[in-house]
């Protein structure tokens, strides 16, 4: 021994002894302990006990502290003893804390660990957040978002998350896709795989659902719900099952026959696509009923004025169609059934296409309720009307709903 050293330096620990003394599998639980106190800043101080102990752990206990633990059912280690006999011996001269660390590696403090991951978690919103200030129609949901946890559930990490949401962002940045486009294709284009937008995956989960704050689309569930949603959004997995309503439309061979004829047509969304028609007229009204449009092709024929059916919630091909003839100058004139759901139903026609109410203010709810005493009352949600900030008001006030129907002698007059 060098009667000159002097004593060791802090921190150092003596670990072929260390690890004879406290290494072994039989005190394993008493190592998991102590880090447990260190991880949540506890003093190491006073007794640890462990509960029916094997004849090997309580040799082991004996062999650490030179003597017998108490008898008993459990086992039980005081660490001011343990710590003693490290500083002591000179294995440890700074202790138990020092000596645990050398031997099973550092602990990260519990408040410092939360503090790193909500730090973690904050970097991994930054691209919902930046998202939100360069869409302000996503400012709402992406604060939603998060506050919902929705994110936490889908990507469980913080490195998970970041990956999902930059993801997700890249996908609505490029939404409504105008013209529409094969959701593969556009996967394949943005995210780098025609898959990525799979159903039941956590990027369809969250792109989907920022489709809706973008479009207004209601919510709901189910494989055709899907589809439409992604086609409000000009993303399309079906091009021939999404169809809309017309009456004489005119702009290719199909189409002037049929209004010749004065017979209503169908029109999908893969003809939309492909080859919208060729004219565009000053004026096109829009209903929201096909008892309407029957009605209307009954009562004028060829000589109606042209009519294009929502037939409920708009379909990509409806919003297709209407996009179009806007884009070529068209009014488009709506009316809808007079309750929350038909307010609903314009409203998301109104956020994806401009247009302007057709007997569809207070003024005519009012003047409907008042020549029909006998409406069935109104149910559901209450909701807003952005192109009349009075009738949502005038529904509540009246509390009675007014189907197109009960307007239709109006309605075929603005027709004919």
């Amino acid at each position: 021994m060098d009667v000159n050293a002097g004593p060791p330096a802090p921190g150092t620990v003596d670990a072929e002894r260390l690890h004879r003394l406290l290494g072994g599998p039989d005190l394993a639980w008493l190592i998991e302990r102590i880090r447990r106190r260190l991880a949540r800043e506890q003093p190491l101080t006073g007794p640890v006990s462990l509960a029916h102990p094997t004849d090997a752990q309580r040799a082991a206990a004996e062999r650490l502290l030179g003597r017998a633990p108490r008898a008993g059912r459990s086992l039980t280690v005081r660490l001011d003893a343990v710590d003693a006999v490290l500083r002591r011996s000179g294995i440890s001269p700074d202790g138990l804390a020092t000596a645990v660390t050398a031997l099973a590696g550092p602990v990260t403090p519990l408040s410092r660990a939360r503090h790193e991951e909500a730090r973690a978690w904050e970097e991994a919103y930054e691209p919902l957040h930046v998202l939100g200030g360069d869409v302000p129609r996503l400012t709402d949901w992406a604060a939603r978002l998060r506050a919902e946890g929705l994110v936490r559930r889908l990507a469980r990490t913080p490195h998970a998350a970041r990956l999902l949401l930059t993801d997700t962002a890249s996908a609505l940045r490029e939404l409504p896709a105008d013209p529409a486009v094969s959701l593969p294709a556009f996967a394949a284009r943005v995210l780098g795989s025609a898959h990525a937008l799979d159903d039941g995956t956590p990027l369809a989960t969250l792109t989907l659902s920022g489709i809706r704050a973008l479009t207004g689309f209601p919510e709901g569930s189910g494989a055709a719900w899907r589809r439409d949603a992604w086609a409000s959004a000009g993303l399309l997995r079906d091009d021939l099952s999404s169809t809309v309503l017309t009456l004489n439309l005119r702009g290719d061979p199909a189409l002037d026959w049929m209004a010749d004829t004065g017979e209503p047509c169908v029109l999908t969304l893969r003809q939309l696509v492909h080859r919208a028609p060729a004219a565009a007229p000053p004026v096109v009204w829009i209903c929201e009923n096909p008892a309407v449009l029957a009605a209307a092709a009954d009562a004028h024929g060829a000589d109606c004025s042209p009519l294009v059916c929502l037939q409920g919630q708009p379909s990509a091909a409806a919003l297709a169609l209407l996009r179009h003839l806007h884009g070529h100058g068209t009014r488009l004139l709506y009316h809808g059934d007079f309750d929350w759901g038909g307010l609903r139903i314009a409203g998301v026609l109104l956020r994806n296409v401009p247009w302007r109410p057709w007997r569809y203010t207070a003024a005519d709810y009012r003047a409907l309720a008042a020549a029909s005493p006998l409406l069935p009352p109104l149910t559901g949600t209450p909701t807003e009307a952005p192109w009349d900030p009075d009738l949502a008001p005038a529904l509540a006030e009246l509390g009675v709903r007014a189907e197109e129907e009960v307007a239709l002698e109006l309605l075929l007059g603005d027709l004919g």
